[in-house]
């Protein structure tokens, strides 16, 4: 599919859609089972698992390029103290 100069143009200036909050809670829930899978420990301390879920900073990022997903989830480790 190609894209002439106005299309292009035109897409640059369109504001991105607000990711879905069914999306946004899919994502965190895949998100702590993955984090329980690797610390085990989290399992049956609910607090420590929301804990380790803020301290990753997941940040939304629209995918940008042509071919990649609508929404990319960009992971900031905190840094050391």
């Amino acid at each position: 599919m190609k894209f002439g100069l106005f299309e292009r143009v035109a897409a640059a200036f369109r504001r991105e859609p607000p990711m879905h909050p069914v999306e946004r809670q899919m994502a965190k829930r895949w998100i702590k089972q993955r984090l329980l899978v690797v610390f085990p420990h989290l399992r049956n301390n609910p607090r420590a698992l929301e804990q380790a879920y803020r301290e990753l900073s997941l940040e939304v990022q629209h995918g940008e390029e042509e071919g990649e997903a609508e929404a990319v989830f960009e992971m900031t480790f905190p840094e050391e103290r």
